[in-house]
């Protein structure tokens, strides 16, 4: 009985049109009613009062007006005008009741057409009673029918809200997800920049110390050196800080908006600003150069820069480094190498937010880097980057 006592949500509007519809049917048919003998009158308003709440209760409704039915057809009160109220309590039922108790509605209607063509129809005549069985069972039916077509529209348009608005919701999520990478990928740039300057500064600022007194010219210059590196990070970083306001709105990251992503037409500058800080920097480029893809050639230029920032850190004094860019058939590949004394770190150190930064840009474009110690010293850096991205990868 749960599911039958359970009342609906309903709005106040629909709520009033109820209560003006039951007054209309029961001041109408109501007073027709009254002119019945016996309970008539009675029964008729029973049968049309409790469809105020048709909509909030539908199948208590329909039972409960079937019950003063099935009394009129035993005390053998004649049809009088309240009987509409069965046939707006089975629509009621086919549209806002549940589906099983609809289908029991319907059966207790057909049952209600035997009952009323049995009590009802006096002629002997068998094809008047086949016609006014025929007339009261399509009557039926057709209202319940009528009903359970509103009942399939309605949950139709309610499948239609519900996925507008999983849609709408998956979109959010979405947006929300492209700016929470967004804001790693510019993390991991900002890293980069910061990580790649702070090393040539340091580097500079070492030598000029060495030589300040020896040679005050090599100082100045290891000083302008570190200026200008200081100047063009800090610019660098602040374009990339202006993408990542806490304000910002999903719909305001546009893939398509120029942002300063250098690519592997600015590893001469780099690497010659490298220089510039006394490390021997061979750069070599085989097989026929190609125009790349923005994210192909920045994944390529920061594989670079961290493999000539590690090399600064960690290589020591004297040590020479080689880069060189392979470009082949199906994918560019770019070896960082160096005979320093970065080999001796041990295997299983923490290889620290450089190579994985390194490794999650290489995946992004189907890609791999292998990094470790080679053999008879030094460091090696190996990246494989197919031309192609996958399916899928960030433009």
């Amino acid at each position: 009985m749960t599911g039958i006592l359970a009342a609906r949500d309903v709005p106040a509007k629909s709520k009033a049109f109820d209560l003006l519809f039951a007054g209309a049917l029961t001041m109408f048919f109501g007073l027709i009613s009254l002119t019945q003998e016996h309970f008539g009158g009675i029964l008729g308003l029973m049968m049309l009062v409790p469809l105020i709440w048709r909509r909030t209760h539908p199948e208590v409704v329909f039972f409960g007006v079937s019950a003063v039915a099935v009394l009129q057809w035993l005390i053998g009160t004649p049809l009088q005008g309240g009987n509409v109220g069965l046939l707006v309590a089975l629509y009621a039922i086919s549209v806002y009741g549940e589906v099983r108790y609809s289908r029991i509605a319907l059966a207790v209607g057909g049952m209600g057409v035997l009952m009323a063509t049995s009590r009802y129809n006096t002629s002997n005549d068998w094809r008047q009673q086949a016609t006014m069985m025929v007339s009261l069972g399509a009557l039926v039916f057709g209202v319940w029918a009528f009903g359970e077509r509103r009942r399939t529209r309605g949950m139709y348009v309610q499948q239609l809200e519900e996925r507008a608005a999983q849609l709408e919701r998956d979109r959010d999520r979405e947006a929300k997800l492209a700016v929470s990478n967004e804001r790693t990928r510019i993390a991991r740039e900002i890293h980069d920049v910061v990580a790649h300057g702070l090393s040539i500064m340091i580097v500079q600022a070492d030598g000029g110390l060495y030589a300040a007194d020896a040679s005050p010219e090599q100082a100045k210059k290891a000083l302008a050196t570190i200026g200008d590196t200081g100047r063009a990070s800090l610019t660098e970083m602040r374009k990339m800080l202006g993408l990542l306001k806490q304000d910002a709105q999903p719909n305001e990251v546009d893939p398509n908006q120029p942002r300063p992503q250098p690519g592997v037409s600015s590893l001469p500058e780099l690497i010659d600003n490298v220089r510039q800080t006394g490390l021997s920097v061979d750069y070599q480029v085989t097989g026929t150069p190609r125009d790349l893809p923005a994210l192909l050639g920045l994944t390529a230029y920061r594989i670079v820069q961290e493999g000539l920032t590690n090399t600064l850190k960690h290589a020591g004094p004297g040590a020479r480094t080689s880069v060189r860019l392979d470009f082949g058939r199906e994918m560019l590949t770019v070896v960082v190498t160096d005979d320093g004394r970065g080999a001796g770190l041990a295997p299983g150190s923490d290889p620290g937010h450089g190579l994985i930064g390194m490794q999650q840009r290489a995946s992004i474009s189907g890609g791999t880097v292998n990094a470790g110690p080679k053999t008879g010293g030094g460091y090696e850096v190996v990246a494989t980057l197919p031309y192609n991205l996958p399916a899928g990868g960030d433009q």
